[in-house]
C-alpha cells in the first residue's frame, strides 16, 4: 500500500510542549527520523511550515494551521480535543488522533486519592500535622474516619478513566454505578449503567459521586445548581474532568452552606484558581492544582502511540490509534 505519510529519511517531526521533553527519548528508540523540540509559540512558528508529523497539545492554536502547509499527521498529546478544529484538518487531509487513555492510569488513582483523603480525612490529618495538633478520639461517629464498602459510588464518564475508577471501586467493595453518552456501548466494571438523561434521578442514591466526563456542550455544567442540590448531606463530590462541566459558584454556595459533606477538586473554571476563590481554605474541600492527570511514565505513552501510529501510516493504513480526524 502507498504510504500516508513521507518516508523515515525524508520526514520531519516536531515535538512541542512547554514542559515535556520529549525529542531524547523518542530518538533513543532509533527510528532514524529527523526531530526537532520547541518549548514556545515562536520557535513553533518558526519550524513550523517545514513540519510533516506534529506532536502538540496547549500549544497548539486553529490560527497555526495554514502555517503547516506540509503537516500530515498531528498526534495530541492529551485526550481532551477541545482546541482543535478538526473540520479544518480533515478539509486539509491532516490525520489527528488524540491521547486518549495516556493517563488512564494517572487520573483513576487521583480520582480514589481524592476519594481516599474526603474518607479518611488525610488532608485534615495533614492540616493537623501542620499545627502540631494531635486530634483525639472522636465522640461524634459522624467526626470520624469513614469506610468505603458497601457506598454507592456513582461515575459520570464511563471511558477508559471511569472505567478504572470502577475497578478500583470493586476492589473497596463499592457499589457502581456509570453514566455515560450512549449505555449500550456498556457498563465495564460498574454494576450498572444509564445515559446522561438520567444524572439527576441517579445522584440521590450516590455516597460518592465522580466527574470523569470530557467537556462537551452536552457536559457544560452538567452539576449545576439543580444537580449538586441533589447531593446526600454525606455525600462526597470528585471532579476530574474538567472545570467546565460544574457550575461553580453553584458548588461554592453549596459547599459553604455545608449542603454535601465535601468534595475533591482537581479542576476549576479558571485555571490556575484565582487567590481570592473561596476553594482555598474550605476545610471541607481538597483542592489539587490539576494533577490527575501527571504521571512520569507520561511522555512514554505518548510516544507509543505515536510510534504505532507512524508504523500505520508509513504501511499505508489509516485506522489509527485514537483517530479523530
Amino acid at each position: 500500500m502507498t504510504p500516508l505519510i513521507p518516508a523515515k529519511d525524508k520526514l520531519r517531526l516536531c515535538f512541542a510542549h512547554a514542559a515535556f521533553d520529549m525529542k531524547p527519548i523518542f530518538d533513543g528508540f532509533g527510528r532514524g527520523i529527523a526531530t526537532v523540540q520547541v518549548f514556545n509559540r515562536d520557535d513553533l512558528l518558526a519550524c513550523l511550515p517545514e513540519v510533516d508529523v506534529l506532536v502538540i497539545s496547549a500549544l497548539w492554536k486553529n490560527d497555526l494551521l495554514p502555517v503547516a502547509g506540509r503537516l500530515k499527521y498531528l498526534q495530541s498529546i492529551s485526550s481532551g480535543m477541545n482546541q482543535y478544529d478538526l473540520a479544518a484538518f480533515r478539509d486539509r487531509g491532516i490525520y489527528v488522533s488524540s491521547g486518549q487513555g495516556v493517563n488512564r492510569n494517572a487520573v483513576s488513582e487521583h480520582a480514589f486519592g481524592l476519594i481516599l483523603s474526603l474518607t479518611r480525612r488525610l488532608a485534615l490529618a495533614r492540616d493537623n500535622q501542620h499545627k502540631a495538633f494531635w486530634r483525639p478520639d472522636q465522640t461524634d461517629p459522624m467526626q470520624r474516619e469513614d469506610e468505603l464498602p458497601g457506598k454507592t459510588l456513582l461515575i459520570v464518564g464511563l471511558g477508559t478513566i471511569g472505567d478504572r475508577i470502577a475497578r478500583l471501586a470493586k476492589a473497596f467493595d463499592m457499589k457502581v454505578i456509570g453514566v455515560r453518552r450512549d449505555p449500550a456501548h456498556g457498563a465495564g466494571a460498574a454494576d450498572e449503567v444509564h445515559s446522561f438523561h438520567d444524572l439527576k434521578a441517579l445522584i440521590p442514591r450516590a455516597d460518592v459521586v465522580v466527574l470523569s466526563c470530557p467537556l462537551t456542550e452536552e457536559t457544560r455544567n452538567l452539576m449545576d445548581a439543580e444537580a449538586i442540590g441533589l447531593l446526600k448531606p454525606t455525600a462526597f463530590f470528585v471532579n476530574v474532568a474538567r472545570g467546565g462541566c460544574v457550575e461553580e459558584e453553584a458548588l461554592i454556595a453549596a459547599l459553604k452552606a455545608g449542603r454535601f459533606a465535601g468534595a475533591g477538586i482537581d479542576v476549576t473554571a479558571v485555571e490556575p484558581l484565582p487567590a481570592d476563590s473561596p476553594l482555598w481554605s474550605m476545610p471541607n474541600v481538597v483542592l489539587t492544582p490539576h494533577a490527575a492527570g501527571e504521571t512520569r511514565k507520561y511522555e512514554r505513552n505518548v510516544l507509543e502511540i505515536l510510534t504505532r501510529n507512524l508504523d500505520r501510516l508509513w504501511a499505508g493504513d489509516d485506522a489509527l490509534v485514537n483517530r479523530v480526524a
